[in-house]
């Protein structure tokens, strides 16, 4: 496998399933290089992205939202939005897409081994989050407990329904979920996951804190995990989003003197609001 970050490889659809529905409907995608060592040797971690191409089309960097501990394969959770996603939403089992990376720094996974991790996301946001979910779930022996609050505007936004549904089940995670307004037939929490999250009430002790989804919903889980006691150095957000190339010379993704893409997209607390002056 090439190290030139810029070449991309061919990667054969194996398997397509529709998330949500709507305008902005998400579809997960599981896809496999038709090299086989290309496979092989393309070795992420949770937290990073790649560059998926639809030739003729464009390219979207997209969080590889797989665990490292699944071979084989990798999986992108994409949002219906632009160009580019519609068309990657064209796909069928069988299509070609091309995939370059991975890009970024990852979640210092290793680095938690022995404590508890605690997972906080919206919307699509449980996406990136999700590498780290099936990381710990695989390696449960390393890590003191997994807890996951999850949110979405409605139920029917909520996204890998079924698979927190098995985590909670088989007692591998404890799962909250909570919806922004009522609906009918829901039987869970009613409110905004910082809002949740501060009724929780989530002990800091020994605990890692992970967060992804809006703009807004970041901000305020992060003023209130400060409330429930939570250090700078035990909270980690990712700013996936900003990501363009990937390598750091268009220079969109670049906050002050920060380039999303090489810097991050995994920010410790204490970094990321050093960047909030410049966002």
């Amino acid at each position: 496998m090439s190290n030139n970050p810029y070449i991309p490889f061919e990667a054969e659809v194996k398997k397509v399933h529709q998330e949500t529905e709507g305008a902005r409907a998400i579809k997960t995608f599981t896809m496999q290089f038709k090299d086989k060592n290309v496979q092989k040797e393309f070795k992420q971690q949770p937290g990073q992205c790649a560059m998926i191409g639809i030739p003729g089309v464009g390219e979207s960097m997209i969080s590889i939202c797989s665990s490292p501990t699944q071979k084989g394969s990798l999986q992108f959770s994409i949002m219906k939005m632009g160009k580019v996603t519609s068309a990657m939403h064209e796909l069928e089992e069988g299509d070609t897409a091309m995939i370059r990376g991975p890009y970024g720094k990852a979640f210092p996974i290793d680095a938690w081994k022995g404590k508890k991790i605690l997972c906080i996301g919206g919307g699509i946001g449980l996406a990136p989050l999700r590498p780290i979910i099936n990381y710990v779930r695989d390696n449960r022996d390393d890590y003191a407990g997994l807890d996951i609050i999850y949110g979405a505007r409605t139920p029917a936004d909520l996204v890998f329904v079924d698979e927190l549904k098995e985590l909670q089940k088989k007692k591998t995670a404890k799962v909250h979920l909570t919806v922004d307004v009522e609906s009918e037939g829901w039987k869970g929490n009613v409110g905004f996951v910082p809002q949740y999250l501060l009724d929780l009430k989530p002990a800091p002790k020994d605990t890692i804190a992970i967060t992804c989804g809006p703009p807004i919903m970041i901000k305020f889980v992060l003023e209130n995990l400060v409330k429930l006691k939570f250090k700078d150095d035990q909270i980690f957000t990712t700013l996936e989003n900003r990501m363009k190339c990937g390598i750091g010379k268009c220079g969109k993704c670049n906050v002050g003197e920060v380039y999303v893409c090489k810097d991050g997209p995994v920010f410790s607390c204490a970094q990321y609001k050093l960047l909030l002056p410049d966002m």
